[in-house]
């Protein structure tokens, strides 16, 4: 088994159920030093606290209320690793009557949410010196689906600003991770509908601990995403994980960088 994680101390956005709660027992399997399960209500993760005693701490945490998330922060400045798993999915199309009320509430939770646990956490991680940022995004970050275009939409954008934070918190030594699982066997994915042909959600979580291992900043967790994932790799190689000014160059027929005369 990996020791990527052992001795470190994690925080995990929604630890009390589906991915979340997966990660943080196969982190504890893993050695874990001390995990902060943020989660909404804390005495949902009592029997977690109870288990493990002292190295599981809950924290409340709604990614909805700025003011909950700075608190956290405050509490868990010992922060190596940041799991932002937590998130929604309404299952509406773009033309179900409340698809943009939908879309509202996944856009606060899936990418305002995020945006404020990156923001009050990347000043932790830098003082802790850079540690990880690990953002559950989803296969429908790049592959939308009619029946849950609202979801798809909001996924799409937390993989855009996913992306924005890889740059800028590189600069302070911290490595970002955009995880895109398939189909899981989580509650969330039996409401959808996903069925059999969903991933083991232990299988999911093994294999975002498995990546912190790596140095990529995609992860494709399960038979679809791996399947999408070999026909987007192409694009991400010389897009997404290109540098921005050497792709301007090409694209202009710059040879060389343009910089400023004395």
């Amino acid at each position: 088994m990996p020791d990527n994680i052992r001795n470190q101390t994690l925080l995990i956005t929604g630890a009390n159920r589906g991915i979340g709660k997966e990660i943080l027992d196969q982190a504890i399997r893993r050695d874990a030093k001390k995990i902060y399960a943020a989660v909404r209500h804390p005495q949902s993760v009592a029997p977690l606290t109870s288990q493990h005693g002292d190295r599981v701490i809950a924290v409340r945490m709604d990614l909805n209320d700025p003011d909950s998330i700075g608190e956290a922060a405050a509490i868990a400045t010992d922060v190596d690793v940041v799991f932002n798993n937590a998130g929604i999915m309404q299952m509406k199309s773009a033309l179900d009557r409340d698809a943009i009320d939908a879309l509202q509430a996944e856009m606060e939770i899936n990418v305002y949410g995020l945006m404020r646990v990156a923001q009050a956490f990347a000043p932790v991680l830098k003082q802790n010196g850079g540690g990880v940022f690990v953002q559950l995004n989803s296969v429908a970050s790049v592959k939308a689906s009619a029946n849950f275009a609202t979801y798809c939409a909001s996924k799409a954008a937390s993989y855009s600003i996913t992306q924005g934070l890889r740059d800028l918190l590189g600069q302070q030594g911290t490595r970002v991770i955009s995880v895109h699982p398939g189909p899981t066997q989580t509650d969330m994915g039996a409401s959808a509908g996903f069925g059999d042909f969903a991933t083991p959600v232990t299988q999911v979580a093994d294999a975002i601990l498995d990546a912190l291992d790596g140095e990529a900043f995609h992860a494709w967790v399960g038979p679809l995403a791996q399947m999408i994932s070999r026909s987007y790799q192409s694009f991400a190689d010389n897009v997404i994980d290109g540098d921005m000014q050497a792709i301007r160059a090409q694209a202009f027929g710059i040879d060389e960088p343009q910089t400023a005369s004395n």
